[in-house]
């Protein structure tokens, strides 16, 4: 775990030499969300690969690189492509971007990801407010010895999605005439989707939507002292729902149907976040 601390410190360098920037929200954009960054006054640009020893996106849809920059006077840390257990990576280099964004400053971590539709009455390009998580075959990130200055020990998890930025998200939601979902996401590993049998099995467990990311990035997250909130974009029904099998280009359409509204949502929340914390 002091390998972890180190190469934290040596991203966090690297980093530093390029920009002074300080953001006070890190914004983590799924599948097909990409887009949003446009909304930014763009302050800095760093592809992951300009930083030697940080894991690369190799998916579709995710181009890979922070963006530094204002949401109208808020100072944001955008990741615009996300890094899967998946890919390969260990799943301390999976979580070391959220604990890179922590060092820089930001207070603020919000998660955003494609996922599947599980709850029955979800259709696609619906928008889900994350309001708590279950987290099925993934190592845990925080499984090792533990640096303490990245963290407690044993941090409470009872509490990963922080009510009052919920209740944020769902006033703004209300102020952009945006219908909102509210549900339990649930990470798998992927790359394959889910089975049938799989997904019968979440919803007894009381999933509401399921995807390859999120999870171990907001338990990173709360160890590493953020307030965290999430919103998935229902790219599809999941497997053994619509008859259809599954494709990732559907998970990247949808959610560039979805990017005006999902646009709107996080900008409004996100904008109101910084207000009631200025306060």
């Amino acid at each position: 775990m002091g390998d972890i601390s180190n190469k934290l410190e040596k991203v966090y360098l690297q980093v530093r030499e390029m920009t002074d920037f300080v953001p006070c929200v890190g914004l983590v954009l799924g599948s097909g969300l990409g887009e949003f960054a446009a909304n930014m006054k763009v302050a800095m640009e760093i592809p992951y690969d300009k930083i030697e020893g940080f894991p690369v996106s190799t998916v579709p849809g995710h181009s890979g690189r922070f963006i530094f920059g204002y949401l109208e006077d808020v100072p944001v840390v955008c990741m615009k492509g996300r890094v899967h257990y998946y890919e390969g990576y260990p799943i301390e280099d999976v979580v070391l971007p959220i604990r890179l964004m922590r060092k820089l400053g930001a207070e603020l971590l919000f998660l955003t990801n494609a996922a599947g539709g599980v709850n029955e009455g979800f259709a696609p390009g619906d928008l889900m407010l994350i309001k708590d998580q279950i987290s099925v075959f993934v190592p845990n990130p925080l499984i090792g010895p533990n640096p303490e200055e990245l963290g407690t020990r044993f941090p409470d998890m009872s509490e990963i999605y922080d009510l009052k930025l919920q209740r944020v998200i769902r006033e703004a939601a209300v102020r952009c005439e945006i219908p909102l979902q509210e549900g339990v996401y649930t990470q798998l590993t992927g790359p394959s989707y889910e089975t049938p049998a799989e997904i019968r099995m979440l919803r007894l467990l009381g999933t509401d939507a399921v995807g390859m990311s999120t999870a171990v990035e907001a338990i990173a997250g709360r160890h590493a002292g953020f307030r965290i909130c999430g919103i998935s974009c229902i790219s599809n029904l999941a497997a053994g729902m619509s008859g259809r099998p599954l494709d990732h280009l559907e998970v990247q359409e949808a959610g560039r149907k979805a990017a005006e509204s999902f646009s709107r949502l996080v900008k409004e929340s996100i904008c109101a976040m910084y207000r009631e914390r200025s306060k």
